[in-house]
C-alpha cells in the first residue's frame, strides 16, 4: 500500500525503510569522523598516546604535530582504498551484500583501536581498517538508495545518508561528553567501542528487507522480473498492480533498453575516461564536485573543532562542538527540503557564496584580534562558525552526495561513484593530516583558503552541472548527452515526448490521476466499497476523487 503520493505518484514504505537502514552507513561515517576530535583532548587518551614531559602528568601531556595528524588522517587513507574497492564488490556480491561485507571490515577496525594500550600506531592502523569499510560504504550506499527510491523523491532518499552523518558526528560529541570524566581508559575505549553496534544495525536490518536488492542490479544480472517487484515495493504496489502501472512500465522498459546498450559496450575503468556519451566529463565532475565538498572546510571544524575552540579562550571546548554538532544536523533536516524543493544547482551555487562568506568572516575576526583576550572575537568566530555550517549542511553536504548517486550511467555507476568518492578520502587526509601545520603557521588565515574553494565550487556548479532533479537516472544519462542541452538551461530539459522538466511532471501527475479513477470506478462498479482496498482508496484520496 503506497504511503503517500508526490507529483500523483505512489511513495510505498518500502522506499522509507530502504533510505533509513542503507543510511546506517552514513551514521557510521559520521560517528567515526566526530569521535577523533574529542578524542585527542582526554585525559587517558593523551597520557597513553602522546608524548609526555612527566610521566603520569596529562599536562605535560601533547601530541606532536605529526603524530596527530597521522592518527586523524589515517581513517582517510583507508577510505580511500575502501572506496575503489566498493566498486567491484558492489558489482560483483550486490549491493546488499557489499554493504555487510564492508560493516564487517569496520567492526575489525573498532577491535584493533580498543584493544590499544599505549601503542599510538595501533589506533592509527586501526582507524585506517575501519575506514575500508566506511570508504566502501561511502561509495555503494548513495548508489544504491538513488537506484531504489523513485525519481520523485531520490534527492530526499540519497540525502538521509548526510542526514545520518551529522546524527552520527553529533551521537559521538554527546557520548564523548558523557564518558570523557571516566577513570582509565573507559573514558575513550566506550566511544569508541559502541562503535560496534551501528555495522550490526545496517548488516541484519538491510538482511530483512525483502525485495531489497537494486531494481538497475537486478536488471543488469537477468533478472527483469525481480527489478519489476523490487520497483513495484518501492511504489507501494503488488506485484499484480505493478503489471498494468504505467509508471512501473515505463521506468522497466527504459532499464531495460539502458541495461541492454550497456551489454553491448565492454564497461571497464578506461571507460570513465572515454570522451564519448560525455563520460569523461561526468568522471572529473563527479571528482571535482566531491574534492570541492572537501575543501569547504567542514571537516576543519569537525576534525579539530575541540581545539579550535580551545584555543579562541572557550572553556568546555566539548560543549561547543556539541552545538555545532547539533547546528549541523538540525539544518540537514532543511537540506533535505532544499534540494527536492529546488533542485541541485541553485541551492549548491548559493550555497557556496554562503559559506564562502561566513569563512571570510571567521578569518578576518581571529587574524584582527586575539580571540583569546578579546571575549566578542570569540563569540563572532563562534557564530560565523555556526552559520556556515547552516549552509554547508543545507546544501554542500546532502547535495553532492546525492548527486554521485544520480549523475552516472548504470553500467559504470559504481566505479564512477568509487573514483568521485576516493577523491573526497584524498582532500580528507590531506585537509586531516596537513591542518596542523597549517594552523601552526598562519592561524585562523587556514578559513581564508576555505572561502576562496567555496567561491570555486560555485562557479563548477554554474559552469558544468546539469540539473537531475525530477527525472529518472536513465534520462539523466540522456540529457547529458544532448547536445542542445548546457548545464545552465539544464533545468528545464526533459525526456523526448516531453516538452519540459514542468510537462514531464504534469503528465506523470495526470497519467497516474487517470489510472486512479479507473481504478476506483471499477471498484465501485463491481460493488465493493472503495475505502476496503488502502491503495485505491489512498489512490483516489490523494486525487479528490474519492465519491461518497
Amino acid at each position: 500500500m503506497a504511503l503517500f503520493y508526490i507529483q500523483g505518484v505512489p511513495i510505498g514504505y518500502m522506499s522509507i525503510m530502504l533510505a533509513v537502514i542503507a543510511s546506517m552507513g552514513g551514521f557510521i561515517f559520521g560517528f567515526d569522523t566526530g569521535q577523533i576530535s574529542d578524542l585527542l583532548i582526554m585525559p587517558d587518551f593523551l597520557l597513553r598516546f602522546a608524548q609526555c614531559g612527566t610521566p603520569g602528568d596529562v599536562s605535560t601531556c601533547s601530541f606532536s604535530t605529526v603524530r596527530e595528524g597521522l592518527i586523524v588522517s589515517l581513517l582517510s587513507i583507508g577510505t580511500l582504498v575502501g572506496a575503489l574497492i566498493g566498486a567491484p564488490t558492489a558489482d560483483f556480491f550486490g549491493r546488499r551484500r557489499a554493504m555487510q561485507l564492508e560493516c564487517l571490515m569496520f567492526v575489525v577496525g573498532v577491535i584493533i583501536q580498543i584493544t590499544s594500550t599505549h601503542t599510538w600506531e595501533q589506533i592509527a592502523l586501526g582507524r585506517m581498517v575501519s575506514g575500508f569499510g566506511v570508504g566502501a560504504l561511502s561509495a555503494a550506499v548513495p548508489m544504491y538508495q538513488s537506484e531504489t527510491a523513485p525519481p520523485q523523491i531520490r534527492g530526499t532518499m540519497t540525502a538521509t545518508y548526510q542526514l545520518f552523518i551529522t546524527f552520527g558526528i553529533l551521537v559521538a560529541y554527546c557520548i564523548s561528553i558523557g564518558t570523557r570524566h571516566m577513570s582509565g581508559a573507559g573514558s575513550w575505549q566506550t566511544v569508541i567501542g559502541i562503535g560496534l553496534i551501528w555495522p550490526a544495525i545496517l548488516a541484519v536490518g538491510i538482511q530483512f528487507m525483502p525485495e531489497a536488492s537494486s531494481p538497475r542490479w537486478l536488471a543488469a544480472h537477468g533478472h527483469i522480473e525481480k527489478a519489476e517487484r523490487a520497483l513495484a515495493a518501492c511504489r507501494g504496489m503488488t506485484a499484480k498492480q505493478a503489471e498494468s502501472d504505467f509508471i512501473i512500465k515505463k521506468e522497466i522498459d527504459e532499464i531495460r533498453s539502458s541495461v541492454e546498450y550497456e551489454k553491448s559496450v565492454k564497461a571497464g575503468w578506461l571507460e570513465c575516461f572515454a570522451p564519448e556519451r560525455k563520460m569523461l566529463y561526468r568522471t572529473l565532475l563527479g571528482m571535482s564536485l566531491q574534492s570541492l565538498q572537501q575543501l569547504t572546510g567542514a571537516n576543519y571544524f569537525f576534525y579539530y573543532g575541540a581545539t579550535i575552540f580551545q584555543s579562541v579562550g572557550i572553556s568546555d571546548s566539548f560543549v561547543t562542538q556539541i552545538i555545532l554538532g547539533a547546528v549541523n544536523f538540525g539544518c540537514t533536516f532543511g537540506g533535505l527540503y532544499i534540494m527536492e524543493k529546488f533542485g541541485r544547482r541553485y541551492p549548491l551555487i548559493i550555497g557556496g557564496v554562503w559559506q564562502s562568506m561566513w569563512l571570510f568572516v571567521f578569518a578576518a575576526a581571529g587574524t584582527a584580534r586575539n580571540p583569546q583576550t578579546d571575549q566578542g572575537i570569540g563569540t563572532l568566530m563562534i557564530v560565523s562558525a555556526c552559520l556556515f555550517i547552516l549552509g554547508y549542511a543545507t546544501t554542500w553536504a546532502p547535495g553532492i552526495w546525492i548527486l554521485i548517486g544520480e549523475t552516472f550511467p548504470t553500467r559504470t555507476r559504481a566505479k564512477q561513484g568509487a573514483l568521485a568518492t576516493a577523491s573526497n578520502w584524498v582532500w580528507n587526509f590531506l585537509i586531516g593530516f596537513f591542518t596542523p601545520f597549517i594552523t601552526r603557521d598562519i592561524q585562523f588565515r587556514y578559513g581564508f583558503v576555505f572561502a576562496a574553494c567555496n567561491l570555486l565550487g560555485a562557479v563548477v556548479v554554474f559552469l558544468f552541472l546539469y540539473e537531475s532533479s525530477d527525472i529518472s537516472l536513465e534520462a539523466v544519462d540522456m540529457m547529458y548527452n544532448d547536445p542542445d542541452c548546457k548545464p545552465w538551461t539544464s533545468r528545464t530539459w526533459a525526456p523526448p515526448g516531453y516538452n519540459d522538466r514542468k510537462d514531464l511532471i504534469d503528465q506523470t501527475r495526470a497519467a497516474e490521476q487517470h489510472k486512479a479513477i479507473a481504478e476506483v470506478e471499477h471498484v465501485e462498479k463491481a460493488g465493493e466499497p472503495s475505502g476496503q482496498n488502502g491503495f485505491h482508496d489512498s489512490a483516489a484520496a490523494e486525487n479528490g476523487t474519492v465519491k461518497h
